[in-house]
């Protein structure tokens, strides 16, 4: 027998209702934890619009809450750098524009530098940083093979030296004894002298190099 046509439409799909408050939650806990965080889970439900027993419907406790977060990070920021195509661009280019997005992105996920998470792990178990790390590790190789950078050494800590610079001009910032325009540029003039960068053919080949490189989330 056919259904009547007073019949209640189907409601919308659980699945897509589900995957909104998962990306409010997440959203929700990169802003506030960003600011405050020893933010609870029901304040984080709350800035999310969502109830505390949402929150833990789709994370089990706060850490696997902040590994999403984490997750979201890494994401937008190769995301970025899949669509700036830096794999492919000149070592010299390459740099600057990855140092504009890892600055870009630690300014919009700040829980990234705060040591009170720096135990949390990307939701698959893993360093979050990893994925961000080895494509640096290609471009330095790129760039020491092509005599952009210097070659005396190992590629391995020029990536480990980039990451620590950045965690310093990010302290700085906190301290209030940089500003944060004021840290970028340290940070990148930094990354030149450490990599043996001419300068001036630094500052010819970046030149407007990557102005429309933003973070896509």
């Amino acid at each position: 027998m056919a259904a009547p046509l007073d019949a209640t439409p189907p409601a919308r799909p659980r699945r897509a209702d589900a995957q909104r408050s998962i990306t409010a939650i997440v959203e929700a806990a990169r802003v506030v934890l960003g600011e405050r965080p020893d933010a609870s889970m029901e304040d984080l439900a709350g800035a999310a619009g969502v109830t505390r027993q949402t929150v833990y419907a789709h994370f089990p406790s706060r850490d696997a809450l902040i590994a999403a977060v984490f997750d979201a990070a890494v994401a937008e920021g190769l995301a970025a750098i899949e669509a700036a195509n830096l794999d492919a661009a000149p070592p010299l280019v390459a740099i600057a524009c990855f140092l504009d997005i890892s600055w870009q992105l630690l300014r919009r996920y700040p829980l990234l530098l705060d040591p009170t998470f720096a135990r949390i792990r990307g939701s698959d178990g893993h360093d979050p940083h990893r994925a961000v790390t080895g494509f640096l590790e290609r471009l330095v190789r790129r760039g020491q093979r092509s005599g952009d950078f210097d070659r005396g050494l190992p590629a391995t800590w020029l990536v480990a030296a980039t990451l620590t610079l950045g965690h310093a001009a990010a302290d700085e910032i906190a301290t209030g004894r940089l500003t944060t325009a004021r840290a970028g540029r340290v940070l990148e003039d930094s990354v030149v002298r450490l990599y043996g960068i001419d300068r001036t053919r630094f500052r010819s080949a970046t030149v407007n190099a990557c102005p429309a490189v933003r973070l896509l989330g």
